[in-house]
Protein backbone atom coordinates (compact mmCIF):
# COMPACT_ATOMS: atom_id res chain seq x y z
CA UNK A 1 0.00 0.00 0.00
CA UNK A 2 1.55 3.16 -1.07
CA UNK A 3 1.65 6.24 1.67
CA UNK A 4 1.17 8.68 -1.59
CA UNK A 5 -2.45 8.87 -3.33
CA UNK A 6 -3.61 9.33 -6.85
CA UNK A 7 -4.28 13.23 -7.48
CA UNK A 8 -7.80 13.23 -9.38
CA UNK A 9 -8.05 17.24 -10.07
CA UNK A 10 -4.21 18.15 -11.33
CA UNK A 11 -4.69 21.82 -12.71
CA UNK A 12 -4.34 21.78 -16.85
CA UNK A 13 -2.05 24.42 -16.10
CA UNK A 14 0.88 22.96 -14.61
CA UNK A 15 1.26 21.03 -18.30
CA UNK A 16 3.55 23.62 -20.15
CA UNK A 17 5.02 24.31 -23.72
CA UNK A 18 7.92 22.20 -22.94
CA UNK A 19 7.56 20.47 -19.26
CA UNK A 20 5.30 20.85 -16.08
CA UNK A 21 5.95 23.35 -13.90
CA UNK A 22 3.94 24.96 -10.63
CA UNK A 23 4.98 25.86 -7.41
CA UNK A 24 5.84 23.48 -5.11
CA UNK A 25 2.60 22.94 -2.15
CA UNK A 26 0.15 24.52 -4.67
CA UNK A 27 -0.20 22.98 -7.28
CA UNK A 28 2.38 20.39 -7.48
CA UNK A 29 3.25 17.96 -4.19
CA UNK A 30 4.04 14.48 -3.52
CA UNK A 31 0.45 12.76 -4.27
CA UNK A 32 0.96 14.69 -7.54
CA UNK A 33 3.70 13.94 -8.64
CA UNK A 34 2.98 9.90 -7.68
CA UNK A 35 0.17 10.16 -9.53
CA UNK A 36 2.58 11.74 -13.28
CA UNK A 37 4.91 8.81 -12.04
CA UNK A 38 1.85 6.13 -12.50
CA UNK A 39 0.87 8.54 -15.49
CA UNK A 40 4.20 8.20 -17.00
CA UNK A 41 5.47 4.34 -16.23
CA UNK A 42 2.41 3.46 -17.84
CA UNK A 43 2.26 6.07 -20.81
CA UNK A 44 5.94 4.95 -21.56
CA UNK A 45 4.91 1.02 -21.66
CA UNK A 46 2.61 1.44 -24.45
CA UNK A 47 5.51 3.15 -26.67
CA UNK A 48 7.41 -0.48 -25.68
CA UNK A 49 9.88 0.77 -22.84
CA UNK A 50 10.20 -0.73 -19.78
CA UNK A 51 13.28 1.42 -18.16
CA UNK A 52 13.60 5.38 -17.85
CA UNK A 53 16.23 7.52 -16.10
CA UNK A 54 14.95 9.93 -13.11
CA UNK A 55 17.51 12.88 -11.89
CA UNK A 56 16.78 15.98 -9.99
CA UNK A 57 18.35 19.27 -9.08
CA UNK A 58 19.18 20.51 -5.26
CA UNK A 59 15.85 22.46 -4.80
CA UNK A 60 14.86 21.90 -1.60
CA UNK A 61 11.49 19.92 -2.74
CA UNK A 62 13.34 17.83 -5.22
CA UNK A 63 14.12 15.04 -2.95
CA UNK A 64 10.65 14.52 -1.68
CA UNK A 65 9.26 14.80 -5.49
CA UNK A 66 11.73 12.26 -6.52
CA UNK A 67 10.80 8.98 -3.68
CA UNK A 68 6.99 10.17 -5.01
CA UNK A 69 7.58 10.04 -8.96
CA UNK A 70 9.82 6.93 -8.47
CA UNK A 71 7.90 5.17 -6.36
CA UNK A 72 4.64 6.07 -9.19
CA UNK A 73 7.01 4.82 -12.07
CA UNK A 74 7.90 1.34 -10.68
CA UNK A 75 4.37 0.59 -9.35
CA UNK A 76 3.68 0.46 -13.09
CA UNK A 77 6.43 -2.15 -13.46
CA UNK A 78 8.96 0.20 -15.26
CA UNK A 79 12.61 0.09 -14.15
CA UNK A 80 14.07 3.13 -13.09
CA UNK A 81 17.46 4.23 -13.27
CA UNK A 82 17.95 6.40 -10.46
CA UNK A 83 20.69 9.33 -11.16
CA UNK A 84 20.43 11.26 -7.80
CA UNK A 85 21.35 15.22 -7.47
CA UNK A 86 22.39 16.32 -10.75
CA UNK A 87 22.49 18.44 -13.40
CA UNK A 88 19.56 19.14 -16.65
CA UNK A 89 23.24 18.41 -18.77
CA UNK A 90 24.09 15.42 -16.87
CA UNK A 91 20.85 14.10 -17.06
CA UNK A 92 20.94 14.75 -20.60
CA UNK A 93 24.84 13.08 -21.23
CA UNK A 94 23.19 9.61 -18.85
CA UNK A 95 20.52 9.45 -21.56
CA UNK A 96 23.06 8.83 -24.38
CA UNK A 97 25.25 7.50 -22.18
CA UNK A 98 23.30 5.11 -21.27
CA UNK A 99 21.61 4.49 -24.12
CA UNK A 100 18.17 5.28 -22.24
CA UNK A 101 15.74 7.59 -24.21
CA UNK A 102 12.50 8.02 -21.61
CA UNK A 103 13.12 9.68 -18.74
CA UNK A 104 12.27 13.03 -16.09
CA UNK A 105 14.34 15.85 -14.91
CA UNK A 106 12.57 16.86 -11.84
CA UNK A 107 13.71 20.68 -12.18
CA UNK A 108 12.06 24.43 -12.49
CA UNK A 109 15.56 25.32 -14.44
CA UNK A 110 16.19 29.37 -13.77
CA UNK A 111 12.72 29.91 -11.76
CA UNK A 112 12.20 30.92 -8.12
CA UNK A 113 13.14 28.58 -5.55
CA UNK A 114 9.54 28.03 -4.61
CA UNK A 115 8.99 26.03 -8.01
CA UNK A 116 9.58 23.01 -9.02
CA UNK A 117 8.70 20.61 -12.18
CA UNK A 118 9.34 18.19 -14.38
CA UNK A 119 10.89 17.75 -18.05
CA UNK A 120 9.65 14.94 -19.65
CA UNK A 121 10.87 12.64 -22.38
CA UNK A 122 9.05 9.43 -23.22
CA UNK A 123 10.97 8.52 -26.41
CA UNK A 124 13.67 9.33 -28.25
CA UNK A 125 12.51 12.86 -29.55
CA UNK A 126 14.02 14.33 -26.39
CA UNK A 127 12.01 16.49 -23.73
CA UNK A 128 8.38 16.84 -24.68
CA UNK A 129 7.24 19.78 -25.75
CA UNK A 130 3.78 21.05 -26.79
CA UNK A 131 1.11 19.03 -28.65
CA UNK A 132 2.76 15.77 -27.00
CA UNK A 133 2.60 17.55 -23.15
CA UNK A 134 -1.15 17.68 -23.67
CA UNK A 135 -1.54 14.66 -25.14
CA UNK A 136 -0.21 13.53 -21.39
CA UNK A 137 -2.11 15.48 -19.53
CA UNK A 138 -5.76 14.07 -21.56
CA UNK A 139 -3.77 10.63 -20.76
CA UNK A 140 -3.19 11.49 -17.02
CA UNK A 141 -6.47 13.14 -16.39
CA UNK A 142 -8.50 9.23 -17.82
CA UNK A 143 -6.10 7.86 -15.31
CA UNK A 144 -5.99 4.34 -16.89
CA UNK A 145 -2.29 3.25 -15.18
CA UNK A 146 -0.96 -0.08 -15.59
CA UNK A 147 0.59 -2.31 -12.55
CA UNK A 148 3.59 -4.46 -11.85
CA UNK A 149 6.78 -3.83 -10.14
CA UNK A 150 9.29 -2.07 -11.45
CA UNK A 151 12.96 -1.82 -9.47
CA UNK A 152 15.69 0.84 -8.77
CA UNK A 153 19.25 1.01 -9.64
CA UNK A 154 21.30 4.06 -8.97
CA UNK A 155 24.09 5.44 -11.32
CA UNK A 156 26.35 7.94 -10.98
CA UNK A 157 26.87 9.48 -14.26
CA UNK A 158 29.48 12.26 -12.98
CA UNK A 159 32.91 10.61 -14.16
CA UNK A 160 31.63 9.68 -17.78
CA UNK A 161 30.09 13.08 -18.00
CA UNK A 162 33.55 14.60 -16.84
CA UNK A 163 35.42 12.88 -18.95
CA UNK A 164 32.99 13.43 -22.24
CA UNK A 165 33.55 17.09 -21.69
CA UNK A 166 37.52 16.88 -21.43
CA UNK A 167 37.77 15.05 -24.37
CA UNK A 168 35.70 17.49 -26.47
CA UNK A 169 37.52 20.53 -25.46
CA UNK A 170 40.97 20.90 -26.48
CA UNK A 171 42.24 24.03 -24.98
CA UNK A 172 45.80 26.20 -26.64
CA UNK A 173 48.31 27.63 -25.05
CA UNK A 174 47.03 30.90 -23.34
CA UNK A 175 46.33 30.72 -20.21
CA UNK A 176 42.59 32.24 -19.44
CA UNK A 177 40.94 33.94 -16.01
CA UNK A 178 37.60 33.23 -15.44
CA UNK A 179 35.18 34.10 -13.18
CA UNK A 180 32.46 31.12 -13.19
CA UNK A 181 29.16 32.32 -10.92
CA UNK A 182 26.80 29.34 -10.85
CA UNK A 183 24.23 31.43 -8.36
CA UNK A 184 24.09 28.81 -6.08
CA UNK A 185 22.07 26.42 -8.16
CA UNK A 186 22.44 22.53 -9.12
CA UNK A 187 26.03 23.35 -11.73
CA UNK A 188 27.34 23.66 -8.27
CA UNK A 189 27.77 20.38 -7.71
CA UNK A 190 30.53 20.01 -10.19
CA UNK A 191 31.91 23.35 -11.50
CA UNK A 192 34.83 23.32 -10.08
CA UNK A 193 35.74 19.81 -11.16
CA UNK A 194 35.10 20.04 -14.34
CA UNK A 195 36.58 23.68 -14.80
CA UNK A 196 39.55 22.56 -13.04
CA UNK A 197 40.29 19.19 -15.22
CA UNK A 198 41.84 22.39 -18.10
CA UNK A 199 45.18 23.87 -15.89
CA UNK A 200 45.59 26.89 -18.37
CA UNK A 201 42.26 27.86 -16.82
CA UNK A 202 43.02 30.44 -13.82
CA UNK A 203 39.12 29.49 -12.20
CA UNK A 204 37.84 31.99 -10.01
CA UNK A 205 34.77 30.70 -8.34
CA UNK A 206 31.55 33.03 -7.26
CA UNK A 207 28.32 31.95 -5.59
CA UNK A 208 29.56 28.44 -6.47
CA UNK A 209 28.40 26.59 -3.02
CA UNK A 210 25.11 24.44 -3.40
CA UNK A 211 22.22 26.85 -1.92
CA UNK A 212 18.34 25.76 -3.05
CA UNK A 213 17.49 29.30 -1.75
CA UNK A 214 19.73 30.99 -4.31
CA UNK A 215 20.67 33.48 -1.74
CA UNK A 216 22.54 36.08 -4.24
CA UNK A 217 20.85 36.60 -7.02
CA UNK A 218 18.10 34.99 -9.24
CA UNK A 219 19.20 31.75 -10.99
CA UNK A 220 18.54 33.04 -14.56
CA UNK A 221 22.18 34.60 -16.03
CA UNK A 222 20.12 35.26 -19.53
CA UNK A 223 18.40 38.53 -17.57
CA UNK A 224 21.33 41.20 -16.94
CA UNK A 225 20.20 42.59 -13.72
CA UNK A 226 21.02 39.36 -12.52
CA UNK A 227 24.93 39.48 -13.65
CA UNK A 228 26.10 42.41 -11.55
CA UNK A 229 28.10 40.07 -9.02
CA UNK A 230 29.66 38.88 -11.79
CA UNK A 231 30.56 41.42 -13.62
CA UNK A 232 31.79 43.52 -10.47
CA UNK A 233 34.49 40.23 -9.92
CA UNK A 234 35.56 40.38 -13.92
CA UNK A 235 36.15 44.19 -13.65
CA UNK A 236 37.85 43.43 -9.72
CA UNK A 237 39.99 40.16 -10.87
CA UNK A 238 40.77 41.60 -14.14
CA UNK A 239 39.33 38.53 -15.67
CA UNK A 240 39.33 37.49 -19.49
CA UNK A 241 36.03 36.60 -18.94
CA UNK A 242 32.60 35.85 -16.46
CA UNK A 243 30.41 32.70 -17.13
CA UNK A 244 26.92 32.73 -15.83
CA UNK A 245 25.41 29.09 -15.21
CA UNK A 246 21.26 29.16 -14.64
CA UNK A 247 19.69 26.97 -11.60
CA UNK A 248 19.77 23.54 -13.11
CA UNK A 249 22.74 24.06 -15.27
CA UNK A 250 21.55 24.21 -18.86
CA UNK A 251 21.69 27.73 -19.95
CA UNK A 252 25.13 30.54 -19.72
CA UNK A 253 25.29 33.75 -19.75
CA UNK A 254 28.97 35.61 -20.96
CA UNK A 255 30.13 38.91 -19.51
CA UNK A 256 33.61 40.32 -21.17
CA UNK A 257 37.04 41.34 -20.11
CA UNK A 258 34.88 45.24 -20.17
CA UNK A 259 32.03 44.11 -17.35
CA UNK A 260 29.34 44.24 -20.20
CA UNK A 261 26.95 41.16 -21.10
CA UNK A 262 27.80 39.54 -24.17
CA UNK A 263 23.90 38.46 -25.50
CA UNK A 264 23.66 34.92 -26.93
CA UNK A 265 23.48 35.99 -29.94
CA UNK A 266 26.61 37.64 -29.94
CA UNK A 267 28.13 34.68 -28.53
CA UNK A 268 26.82 32.59 -31.39
CA UNK A 269 28.38 35.13 -34.21
CA UNK A 270 31.84 33.69 -32.33
CA UNK A 271 31.25 30.36 -32.26
CA UNK A 272 30.10 30.66 -35.79
CA UNK A 273 33.20 32.80 -36.67
CA UNK A 274 35.00 29.60 -35.24
CA UNK A 275 33.22 26.70 -36.89
CA UNK A 276 32.00 28.10 -40.23
CA UNK A 277 34.86 26.92 -41.99
CA UNK A 278 35.43 23.29 -40.28
CA UNK A 279 31.36 22.51 -40.58
CA UNK A 280 30.08 20.84 -43.87
CA UNK A 281 26.32 22.12 -43.18
CA UNK A 282 26.42 25.72 -43.21
CA UNK A 283 23.29 26.64 -42.21
CA UNK A 284 22.42 28.10 -38.45
CA UNK A 285 19.99 28.01 -36.13
CA UNK A 286 18.62 30.45 -34.16
CA UNK A 287 15.53 31.40 -31.92
CA UNK A 288 12.47 34.13 -33.24
CA UNK A 289 14.59 36.50 -30.44
CA UNK A 290 17.93 37.19 -31.82
CA UNK A 291 19.47 40.01 -33.27
CA UNK A 292 19.55 40.72 -37.08
CA UNK A 293 23.39 41.15 -36.51
CA UNK A 294 23.65 37.24 -36.17
CA UNK A 295 21.75 36.59 -39.48
CA UNK A 296 24.04 39.14 -40.71
CA UNK A 297 27.16 37.69 -40.08
CA UNK A 298 26.17 34.25 -40.60
CA UNK A 299 25.68 35.73 -44.10
CA UNK A 300 28.80 37.06 -44.49
CA UNK A 301 30.91 33.93 -42.78
CA UNK A 302 29.06 32.02 -46.04
CA UNK A 303 26.07 30.84 -43.87
CA UNK A 304 22.59 29.97 -44.19
CA UNK A 305 20.28 31.84 -41.26
CA UNK A 306 17.42 29.74 -40.17
CA UNK A 307 15.07 31.34 -37.79
CA UNK A 308 13.57 29.34 -35.32
CA UNK A 309 10.74 29.01 -32.58
CA UNK A 310 11.82 29.50 -28.98
CA UNK A 311 12.11 26.55 -26.72
CA UNK A 312 14.32 24.09 -25.62
CA UNK A 313 12.88 20.91 -26.55
CA UNK A 314 11.79 22.56 -30.44
CA UNK A 315 15.88 23.93 -30.85
CA UNK A 316 16.59 20.35 -30.10
CA UNK A 317 14.59 18.42 -32.37
CA UNK A 318 15.12 20.42 -35.21
CA UNK A 319 19.13 20.24 -34.55
CA UNK A 320 18.21 17.22 -35.10
CA UNK A 321 15.82 17.32 -37.87
CA UNK A 322 18.33 19.20 -39.80
CA UNK A 323 22.07 18.14 -38.97
CA UNK A 324 22.79 21.55 -37.75
CA UNK A 325 25.92 21.70 -36.20
CA UNK A 326 25.11 25.00 -33.62
CA UNK A 327 22.20 26.40 -32.62
CA UNK A 328 21.21 29.40 -29.76
CA UNK A 329 18.92 30.38 -28.00
CA UNK A 330 18.60 34.47 -26.39
CA UNK A 331 17.84 32.79 -23.32
CA UNK A 332 21.21 31.07 -22.80
CA UNK A 333 20.23 27.76 -24.32
CA UNK A 334 23.24 26.53 -26.94
CA UNK A 335 23.35 23.99 -28.79
CA UNK A 336 27.05 21.75 -30.41
CA UNK A 337 26.54 18.85 -32.60
CA UNK A 338 30.80 19.10 -33.46
CA UNK A 339 33.86 18.12 -31.25
CA UNK A 340 31.91 15.17 -30.05
CA UNK A 341 29.16 16.78 -28.43
CA UNK A 342 25.86 15.45 -28.99
CA UNK A 343 22.68 17.83 -29.41
CA UNK A 344 23.30 19.03 -25.54
CA UNK A 345 22.81 21.96 -23.66
CA UNK A 346 25.09 22.79 -21.57
CA UNK A 347 25.71 26.28 -19.67
CA UNK A 348 29.37 25.14 -18.24
CA UNK A 349 30.56 23.56 -21.67
CA UNK A 350 29.29 26.52 -23.80
CA UNK A 351 31.49 28.55 -21.47
CA UNK A 352 34.53 26.06 -22.52
CA UNK A 353 34.24 26.45 -26.15
CA UNK A 354 34.31 30.36 -25.69
CA UNK A 355 37.55 29.87 -23.13
CA UNK A 356 38.57 27.10 -26.05
CA UNK A 357 38.55 29.89 -28.56
CA UNK A 358 39.97 32.17 -26.09
CA UNK A 359 43.36 30.27 -25.43
CA UNK A 360 43.86 30.13 -29.09
CA UNK A 361 44.05 33.83 -29.67
CA UNK A 362 45.57 36.72 -28.23
CA UNK A 363 42.24 38.94 -28.77
CA UNK A 364 40.16 39.50 -25.89
CA UNK A 365 35.93 38.67 -26.15
CA UNK A 366 35.02 42.06 -26.79
CA UNK A 367 37.89 41.78 -30.03
CA UNK A 368 36.37 39.18 -31.29
CA UNK A 369 33.16 40.91 -32.13
CA UNK A 370 34.84 43.75 -33.76
CA UNK A 371 33.41 44.07 -37.69
CA UNK A 372 29.75 43.07 -36.40
CA UNK A 373 26.99 45.83 -37.84
CA UNK A 374 25.21 46.57 -34.67
CA UNK A 375 21.20 47.48 -34.52
CA UNK A 376 19.31 48.93 -31.79
CA UNK A 377 17.53 46.49 -29.17
CA UNK A 378 15.41 46.27 -26.26
CA UNK A 379 16.49 43.44 -23.53
CA UNK A 380 13.77 40.98 -23.48
CA UNK A 381 10.34 42.49 -21.96
CA UNK A 382 8.39 40.28 -19.59
CA UNK A 383 4.40 41.52 -19.47
CA UNK A 384 2.15 39.50 -16.58
CA UNK A 385 -0.90 38.08 -17.98
CA UNK A 386 -3.05 35.15 -17.79
CA UNK A 387 -2.45 31.64 -18.86
CA UNK A 388 -5.72 31.94 -21.00
CA UNK A 389 -5.01 35.64 -21.74
CA UNK A 390 -2.00 35.75 -23.70
CA UNK A 391 -2.71 33.59 -26.14
CA UNK A 392 -5.67 35.99 -27.16
CA UNK A 393 -3.31 38.79 -26.90
CA UNK A 394 -0.90 37.35 -29.28
CA UNK A 395 -4.20 36.12 -31.82
CA UNK A 396 -5.40 40.04 -32.12
CA UNK A 397 -1.54 41.55 -33.05
CA UNK A 398 -1.49 38.95 -35.40
CA UNK A 399 -4.94 40.36 -37.01
CA UNK A 400 -3.63 43.62 -36.81
CA UNK A 401 -0.38 43.14 -38.53
CA UNK A 402 -2.04 41.65 -41.05
CA UNK A 403 -4.67 44.37 -41.65
CA UNK A 404 -1.33 46.58 -41.94
CA UNK A 405 0.21 44.59 -44.10
CA UNK A 406 3.52 43.78 -42.31
CA UNK A 407 5.70 41.17 -43.09
CA UNK A 408 5.23 38.42 -40.46
CA UNK A 409 6.92 35.04 -38.93
CA UNK A 410 4.50 33.33 -37.19
CA UNK A 411 6.24 30.12 -36.14
CA UNK A 412 6.42 32.00 -32.87
CA UNK A 413 4.14 34.01 -31.62
CA UNK A 414 4.12 37.12 -33.90
CA UNK A 415 7.63 38.59 -35.41
CA UNK A 416 6.98 41.55 -37.84
CA UNK A 417 9.53 42.55 -40.36
CA UNK A 418 10.57 46.30 -41.39
CA UNK A 419 13.22 47.82 -43.20
CA UNK A 420 14.09 49.52 -40.04
CA UNK A 421 14.24 46.78 -37.50
CA UNK A 422 11.11 44.34 -36.20
CA UNK A 423 9.30 43.62 -33.16
CA UNK A 424 8.52 40.10 -31.28
CA UNK A 425 5.51 39.19 -29.15
CA UNK A 426 4.66 35.63 -27.87
CA UNK A 427 3.33 34.18 -25.37
CA UNK A 428 5.62 32.48 -23.06
CA UNK A 429 5.50 28.66 -22.53
CA UNK A 430 7.11 28.34 -19.09
CA UNK A 431 4.49 30.89 -17.23
CA UNK A 432 1.73 33.36 -17.24
CA UNK A 433 3.87 35.91 -19.17
CA UNK A 434 3.78 38.06 -23.10
CA UNK A 435 7.16 37.90 -23.87
CA UNK A 436 8.69 41.28 -26.12
CA UNK A 437 11.70 42.14 -28.01
CA UNK A 438 12.20 45.38 -30.12
CA UNK A 439 15.38 46.00 -32.58
CA UNK A 440 15.76 49.07 -35.30
CA UNK A 441 18.27 50.38 -37.28
CA UNK A 442 18.31 53.69 -35.22
CA UNK A 443 17.55 54.03 -31.02
CA UNK A 444 14.61 56.12 -32.69
CA UNK A 445 13.43 53.16 -35.21
CA UNK A 446 13.84 50.77 -32.28
CA UNK A 447 11.64 53.10 -29.68
CA UNK A 448 8.71 53.85 -32.34
CA UNK A 449 8.39 49.70 -33.00
CA UNK A 450 8.70 49.55 -29.50
CA UNK A 451 5.77 51.81 -28.72
CA UNK A 452 3.24 50.46 -31.33
CA UNK A 453 3.68 47.41 -30.00
CA UNK A 454 3.66 47.79 -26.36
CA UNK A 455 0.45 50.08 -27.00
CA UNK A 456 -0.89 46.63 -28.76
CA UNK A 457 -0.11 44.46 -25.89
CA UNK A 458 -1.77 46.73 -23.10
Amino acid sequence: MSKYNIYKNISPNIFRGYDIRAIYGQDLNEDIAYTIGLSFGSYIQEKGYDKCLVGHDNRKSSDPLADALIEGITSTGVNVVYLGLCTTPMYYYAQKYLKIDPGIMITASHNPKEYNGFKVAFDDFGNACGQMIQDFRVYTEEGNFKSGKGSIETYDIKQNYLDGIKASIKLGNRKIKVVLDTANGTASIIAKEVYNMFPNIELIPLNIESDPDFPNHHPDPSVEANNQMLKDKVLAEKADLGVGIDGDGDRVGIIDENGKMIFIDFYAIIIWRDIMKEVENKKALFDVKCTKSLADEVVKLGGTPVCYRTGNSYMKAKMREGDFAFGSELSGHVFFRNHNWDNIDDGLYAGLRLIEILSKTDKSVSQLLDGVVRYYASPEIIIKSTDEEKFNVIDGIKKYCIEKGYKINDIDGVRAEFNNGWALVRASNTGPNITARFEGVTPEDEKAIEEEFMALIK
